[in-house]
């Protein structure tokens, strides 16, 4: 049986969590691909809150490789839909958001400042 309160307390952390981590590293990588007129911080902010939304349920169900590729396609849609672009384009800011938070991440990491949080949608 689920707790719900706990399980809401979970969301909440995971969106505060992945809202500081990595709407920057997705807005950045708009706004390189896209530019600044598609790729704005509020798009970015919220394919980071449904997107956490959307796989903390979806993971709450499935499981697996299949369930990850889709989780994965309901991502890219949502950079399709808040970016204006196509999916190949959506896929590369995904990829570019990846290595400008591993970039990130890095630098933190040399100045002492260590993220305990993998990219977590």
């Amino acid at each position: 049986m689920v707790n719900l309160d706990v399980a809401i307390l979970e969301l909440i952390i995971r969106i505060v969590l992945n809202i500081i981590v990595i709407v920057p590293a997705l807005w950045i990588s708009g706004i390189l691909l896209v530019g600044r007129q598609k790729a704005k911080f509020s798009d970015a902010l919220w394919i980071v809150i449904l997107g956490t939304v959307v796989s903390s349920i979806f993971g709450y169900f499935f499981t697996g490789i299949i369930a990850s590729l889709i989780l994965m396609v309901i991502i890219l849609g949502l950079v399709k839909h808040f970016f204006n672009c196509g999916w190949l384009k959506a896929l590369a800011i995904s990829i570019v958001a990846v290595i400008i938070f591993i970039i990130i991440a890095v630098l933190l990491a040399l100045i002492g400042i260590g993220i305990g949080i993998g990219f977590g949608f």
